[in-house]
Order: C-alpha cells, then structure tokens, then sequence
C-alpha cells in the first residue's frame, strides 16, 4: 500500500496561505517593536523595516511615566491604573449576573422568560453610539457622569446581553436531571448556582472574562466620553500622547506606548487561548 505524503500539495498550500496571513498581521507588531527601540536619528532614516543598529530603552520609559498629554508629563501610567481600576469591576458583575440570568433562564424559567430574553437581545443590537447621549443624560441626572462607578456601569450594561447569551447557552447543554437531582436534595436557587452550576462553568468564565476584559481594556469611545479626566483609561491617555505635539514627534515614544497599552490583552490571550477555545466549544453545543 502506497504511504501518502504528508507534504502533498494541498497542505503545503494550506500553510503557505496561513503563514502568510500570520506574518502580514505580525508585520505592524514588528514595525512598532523595532521603533520602539530606536533612538529618533535612526528613524529619521527611514527604513521602518531595518533592525535597529544601536537599542535604546528610553522610550519605553518616557511612554510610561515621561511622556506629555496635554500640560500634564507623566506618561501613560496614571491611564494604567485607571483601566485596572475600570476593568476589574466591570468584567467581574456582569459575569456574575450574566451567570446569574443564564442559570435562571435555562433551568428556573421564570413566567415571561423568553420575552425577558428576547427584549435583552435587543440590546446587544443597537449600535453603542446611539445610546450614547441617552446614557450621558441618565448618569448626569444622577451624578455619575464622569465618574469611575459612572464608566463601570456603562461597561455593565453592554456587557449584560452578551454575557446573558453565553452563559444561558452554555447552561442549555448541561443536563436538567443534575438540576432535578440538586432540587430534590433540598436546594434553593442560591445554593444550587453556588454549589453545582459555578464549579461547572470555568470554562465559559474563561471566555467571558477574556471578551470582557479585553473589550473594557481596549474600548476608546466609552472611556473618552464616560470617564472624565481623573478617570481615563490607558486607551484615552494614548490618544492624548500621540496627538500632543511639543516640537518633534516622537515616534518610538508612541510606538512603546501603544505597545504598553496593548500588552494586556495579548498576555490574557497567550496564557489563557486553550481555555477560549474550550468555552466557546461548549458554550455553542446549544442555543
């Protein structure tokens, strides 16, 4: 019996196309890490591909604690810690009340269930600028515009449906007998989603708190608009320095920058990507 080969034509195909979509979306990430290595004489060179020739971590430093924005010269890590601070808490409720709502739709099915579902989904359908000057005026009325507990909750409420939508469907694939057996032991609805439905769902937490997370941590417009000045978020502080100009413009100051802003989400991808998968695998089995 003739051995097939591994390398036939159609995988070598398959890779060649795979690699190449690989090194074209590496490419910028390539550009922004060797800029921002280069002192300003090399870049003004302008061989934006080129190694650089000598490296030079002081634009690391000047993009986290020198850089200006605006009148203010402290770089991006105030913006830092406003995101953890804006992150946390808004990636933490709604994955708690998503779960919440999924576990109570999927197994308690409470009268007007589906209707309730149905006018939540709605939500997740209506562009986010559209609600935005509604929201602008709720919050003023109560004091919340422009405030940390103000930008939380607006992260929560467009969270709500997706999160609603993941965990019920992931909850759709467990069987309803473990719910019956639980009920018929005596257990309530706190006790049943504290004790059997959260030890279930790590994979499905896994996915939310990674779409959440980067969602919150790379979101521009709701930070701009929600979090006021004491509050900005890494993304708005980085608009603030690429776009201050006080003389030359610094291009490797703004390529660290933007690297630092985006090295969170990537780290959450890399340490948890097999989990992702996992939980959108499970969480797609039913709908």
């Amino acid at each position: 019996m003739k051995r097939r080969s591994y390398f036939n034509p159609a995988r070598i195909g398959i890779y060649a196309f795979l690699i190449s979509a690989a090194l074209f979306f590496l490419l910028p990430l390539y550009v922004m890490l060797v800029t921002s290595v280069k002192p300003m004489e090399e870049i003004r060179l302008g061989n934006i591909f080129a190694l650089p020739l000598q490296i030079t971590l002081e634009p690391w430093r000047d993009a986290w604690s020198g850089a200006c924005t605006g009148a203010s010269c402290e770089g991006i890590r105030g913006g830092f810690w406003n995101s953890v601070a804006i992150t946390v808490p808004s990636t933490i409720l709604p994955i708690l009340i998503g779960a919440l709502n999924g576990y109570a739709l999927s197994f308690w099915k409470p009268r007007g269930a589906s209707t309730l579902f149905g006018i939540l989904m709605v939500g997740a359908f209506i562009p986010l600028q559209v609600m935005i000057y509604p929201l602008v005026r709720v919050l003023a009325t109560f004091g919340l515009f422009g405030s940390l507990a103000g930008i939380v909750l607006v992260h929560m409420i467009f969270a709500m449906p997706v999160m609603t939508l993941l965990f019920r469907n992931y909850y759709a694939a467990i069987p309803h007998e473990l719910f019956q057996a639980a009920r018929i032991d005596g257990g309530g609805f706190f006790r049943i989603f504290i004790h059997v439905m959260l030890p279930m769902s790590l994979p499905i937490i896994v996915v939310a708190a990674i779409m959440q997370v980067t969602g919150v941590w790379n979101d521009y417009i709701l930070g701009l608009v929600f979090a006021g000045r004491d509050n900005a978020p890494m993304t708005v502080q980085l608009n603030n320095v690429i776009n201050t100009t006080t003389g030359t413009r610094l291009y490797n100051v703004n390529m660290a920058a933007t690297i630092l802003t985006s090295l969170v989400p990537l780290a959450i991808y890399f340490i948890s990507g097999r989990w992702f998968v996992r939980g959108i695998a499970a969480g797609a089995v039913k709908g």
